[in-house]
């Protein structure tokens, strides 16, 4: 049998940062999802609407880097059951702006502080060098994977 590449999945990169994201994103999701029958996506579309507000569509899914199929269907979701509002611009009727309404803003002030709070538990386990080690190595990572982004 000729010498081939084996892939040690439980060793490979990007496995253990999807499987690591997944968990964390399911423990969140635990704070959110039976009270306010949110999904990942919807909660990810409002937490972006609750930082910057007036966005486009696109800019949400950019700023998730979620499948814009997954963020169109969320932002339908959100916006038939009150939670967000969209605003057709004038100048480019193909184009809209969304924002949070003041229930998807009242959902916000509620799982906000608790998802910050889930950070600081999971987080306090580091030491303050380990956590800004992780900071940098995160930050240095993402500028990796632009760079080696194909095209």
């Amino acid at each position: 049998m000729p010498d081939r590449d084996i892939l040690d999945l439980e060793h490979f990169l990007p496995y253990r940062l999807s499987v690591l994201s997944n968990r964390i994103s399911q423990d969140i999701a635990r704070l959110y999802a039976d009270r306010f029958g949110l999904g990942i996506t919807e909660w990810r579309v409002l937490a972006v609407l609750g930082r910057h507000h007036d966005i486009p569509a696109r800019e949400v899914a950019e700023r998730t880097a979620m499948d814009k199929v997954a963020v169109s269907r969320a932002i339908a979701s959100l916006q038939a059951a009150g939670r967000i509002e969209r605003q057709v611009r004038r100048d480019d009727r193909r184009h809209s702006m969304l924002r949070l309404s003041p229930a998807g803003r009242a959902i916000y002030d509620e799982v906000a502080p608790m998802a910050l709070a889930y950070q600081r538990r999971l987080l306090e386990g580091l030491s303050p060098d380990e956590r800004a080690a992780l900071d940098r190595l995160l930050t240095r990572m993402e500028e990796l994977e632009l760079a080696t982004r194909p095209g």
